[in-house]
């Protein structure tokens, strides 16, 4: 138990600060896994829809200095790779 009146203050300020960040971290790894999913699926449509959705919840993140920058980057980087990838090999297919 804390002895002082501001380490209280700090544990409640802990305590907010780790709901909100389990919060963003829960959303974003959401959205990367419903990109990824639809990457798999092959539907180019709802792939960009999902990438896009992905890269705003990971750039929500940074702004929140939940997630490092370059953490963010990398996996958005990936992600579009993976889109890309896969925009290549349906394109050759429908021509």
């Amino acid at each position: 138990m804390p002895v002082t009146k501001s380490v209280e203050r700090e544990m409640r300020t802990a305590a907010r600060r780790q709901e909100r960040n389990t919060q963003v971290n829960t959303l974003t790894k959401t959205e990367v896994k419903k990109a990824n999913k639809a990457i798999a699926a092959g539907d180019m449509g709802s792939a960009k829809v999902a990438v896009t959705d992905a890269v705003s919840a990971l750039d929500k993140a940074i702004g929140k200095k939940i997630l490092h920058k370059n953490n963010a980057a990398r996996r958005k980087s990936r992600m579009v790779k993976k889109l890309n990838k896969m925009q290549a090999a349906v394109k050759p297919a429908k021509e």
